[in-house]
Formats: C-alpha cells, sequence, structure tokens
C-alpha cells in the first residue's frame, strides 16, 4: 500500500495542471493513468499544433446547467496566467480567427512543459495503471489498482469526458461521482460534425470537400465561419459550434452567403438589364456543385430577365437561409468535448471540491462545463485545475 498527500486519476491537461500546483505546495502527488501516455489529447488537438487557449475568454463562451460557476476559476488563473507559463518555457505561437492560439511547432511542447513543471514539483506520474475501485476509508481515499493499493488525504476526478474513445475515454469520471452521490448530468457529444438524413446524405454526399464560409444558426446561437461538407454529413467550425446547441430533431438555418442580401442583390441585376442565366450569376458567388444541389436544374437555367419576383425570393431564401433538419451527429467518436457531466451545484466553485465530500474533486471535462471551439476547452482545463490544485 502506497500512501500520499494527493490522488489524481488522468494524466491530462487538468490533472498534470492540478498535480503542478497541488506540488508547489509541497504536497506529496501521485498522477494515475490507464494510458501509456500522458497528454494522449493535446497531443493531437489543434491538428497536432495544440489550440491551448484563447485570447479572448469570457464565461459566455460556456455552456453549462450552471452558467455562473466557470466565472471565479476562468477569472483567477487566466489566458494571460498560462500565457505567462508558456512564455518561460519560450514556446512560439501563433493567432488564428478569433483569438485562438496555437504552438508553431507542435503540441508536445505544450506537453513537455507541463511534465517538466511536474518534475520539478515532485510529482510522480504512474502510467498504465488501471483503476479497479475507489473506496473512502475514515479520513482517506483508497484505490484498488491492476499496479496495486494507493491511499491519498485528497482524490482529483481529471478523467475527462467520453469524447474520442479510441484515446482510452471512458466513463470513470462519472461513476466515481455517482458512487459517492454526486448528481451527474446527462451528456452527450458536443463539438462534434453532424449526419443527415438518408435522402439528404444522398442529396449532398457528392458535395464532400466543398467548404464555405457561412452563419449557422439556431434558436438560441449564431456561428459565422466555415461549413464544410463530408460524405457523411455536415463538418466545419460553424457546425461544431453550433451543434453544442442543437438538440435531436431541430433545424438548423445556413445562411450560406452572409455578406450578400441575394434578393436585392438579383433584383438590382436584373433591373440592369443582364441577360444572363441565374446559374451563371450564382457561380460567382458560389461553387457550381453547390448551387446545382440545391437549386433545379430548370430555375437555373433561366435568364435573369425571365425570372419573377417570387422566384428570386425562392432563391434567395434557399442560399440565405438554407434550412436542414440534422439527422443526428458522428457521436463521441469524433466529438471534440463531452457535455453534460458532474452537476457543478454540488461542486465548490472556489475549490473545485465537492460539497458533500470532504477531499474530493473534479476538474476539466468531467464537470457540466463545455467550451466553445477554439481554446476554451483546455483554458477550462487550466483554470479548474489550478484552483483545485491550490487546496486539494
Amino acid at each position: 500500500m502506497t500512501d500520499t498527500d494527493v490522488i489524481i486519476i488522468g494524466a491530462g491537461a487538468s490533472g498534470l495542471m492540478c498535480a503542478i500546483e497541488a506540488g508547489k505546495r509541497g504536497r506529496k502527488v501521485l498522477v494515475l493513468d490507464h494510458a501509456n501516455k500522458a497528454g494522449k489529447k493535446i497531443l493531437m488537438s489543434g491538428g497536432g499544433r495544440c489550440n491551448f487557449t484563447n485570447y479572448s475568454v469570457e464565461p459566455n463562451n460556456y455552456i453549462s446547467h450552471n452558467p455562473h460557476f466557470c466565472k471565479s476559476a476562468l477569472s483567477r488563473y487566466s489566458q494571460w496566467d498560462f500565457l505567462a507559463l508558456v512564455g518561460r518555457y519560450r514556446i512560439s505561437f501563433h493567432e488564428r480567427d478569433h483569438g485562438q492560439l496555437f504552438c508553431d511547432e507542435s503540441a508536445k511542447d505544450i506537453l513537455d512543459m507541463l511534465l517538466a513543471e511536474c518534475d520539478k514539483a515532485g510529482v510522480v506520474v504512474r502510467l498504465n495503471t488501471r483503476i479497479d475501485s475507489v473506496a473512502r476509508l475514515a479520513d482517506r481515499f483508497q484505490l484498488k489498482t491492476g499496479s496495486g493499493s494507493f491511499t491519498g488525504q485528497s482524490l482529483v476526478v481529471a478523467t475527462g469526458g467520453l469524447s474520442i474513445p479510441k484515446m482510452g475515454a471512458t466513463p470513470l469520471g462519472y461513476k466515481i461521482a455517482e458512487q459517492f452521490g454526486i448528481k451527474v448530468l446527462p451528456t452527450s457529444a458536443a463539438l462534434v460534425p453532424f449526419t443527415l438524413q438518408p435522402e439528404d446524405k444522398e442529396r449532398f454526399s457528392a458535395l464532400s470537400g466543398i467548404a464555405v464560409p457561412c452563419v449557422v444558426s439556431n434558436k438560441r446561437q449564431s456561428f459565422s465561419e466555415n461549413v464544410l461538407f463530408t460524405h457523411r454529413g455536415l463538418s466545419g467550425p460553424a457546425v461544431l459550434q453550433i451543434s453544442s446547441y442543437w438538440r435531436a430533431g431541430e433545424e438548423i438555418a445556413i445562411d450560406l452567403l452572409p455578406q450578400v442580401n441575394l434578393e436585392t442583390e438579383l433584383k438590382s441585376k436584373r433591373q440592369q438589364k443582364l441577360k444572363n442565366k441565374l446559374k451563371t450569376i450564382l457561380e460567382g458567388y458560389l461553387p457550381k456543385r453547390l448551387i446545382s444541389a440545391l437549386l433545379p436544374e430548370d430555375l437555373l437555367d433561366l435568364s435573369l430577365q425571365d425570372l419573377s419576383d417570387k422566384q428570386i425570393q425562392r432563391v434567395a431564401k434557399q442560399l440565405n437561409s438554407w434550412t436542414i433538419k440534422p439527422n443526428g451527429t458522428e457521436g463521441y467518436r469524433t466529438a471534440e468535448v463531452t457535455s453534460g457531466g458532474v452537476d457543478c451545484d454540488a461542486i465548490s466553485s472556489k475549490t473545485m471540491e465537492s460539497k458533500q465530500v470532504p477531499g474530493l474533486y473534479f476538474i476539466g471535462e468531467v464537470l457540466d462545463v463545455t467550451g466553445w471551439l477554439g481554446g476554451y476547452n483546455f483554458q477550462w482545463a487550466w483554470s479548474s485545475a489550478w484552483c483545485a490544485g491550490q487546496y486539494c
């Protein structure tokens, strides 16, 4: 039996960050993970460049049943604090659209930084360690694993969500919460591509590879980014973003020409006595294959002069406000994150400690806090982990 001060389950972004902070306080910290490598999700994120934070992080970039929960952690350990750490390690990075920050070289730079900090803080990381059971004995937690038993005064659950099971995602964190009587809100795949109804899939699968800047919206939210057609359905940043706000059976609206009021534009061109076919004019705005998939050929073959106001309105509605009802999502297999999870009402927003089980902490994605695409989920990992690390 190995005894320590703090046991952290999960050697990902939040687990390593928490270990660093607890270790700096002189706590003896042990990190356990069933994977063969620490930080696997860090390494594959952002196409291997790790979108590690964002220049603009606000509470409204997060979804939770308790929208106020994330405020304390995000303000106490901000993107600027993490950037200061990145700066100390001289990791070069660049900004992409919407303030997203990526490593210039490799996501490995972020993981190496975290492991170096763990080393400095005397943290022990044990990989290939399967957790068989967790129990509370008097004032300590006991974990039985495939590599022996461990006890600790504090237990931090940093197990992530259910997304990308091939990276080793499991429901362990939720099971631990439920074991101790802590409510877990229903989970679902978030930041995930949509699949289409069979007839729509047949109609649009030939467009695979086409990407168009769009505004995608539903009744609750709207995002302006690229939409990518795939052989399974719709993807791209705008679709991933809206997926976190989408409910099964709901339609989404896609403005394929957000910078153009097509009805006004076509009427203006008709007034100028342009004799081009509608097809020719629309090909100046959108890919030919996309136009053919969205509008009937007999309409596209008409001259602009032959179009009635009603027909122009029909064309404009289809391209400025195309509505489609997804069949579903691709699920956890390709989801970037998991929405739902451990109920934040049961957790202290200051310490990340369970309100009903002293010494038990939950951080990162296992909690019911889901960030937008763009570095927000990593920032939540850093912020929530830093807070827990000051107390566990």
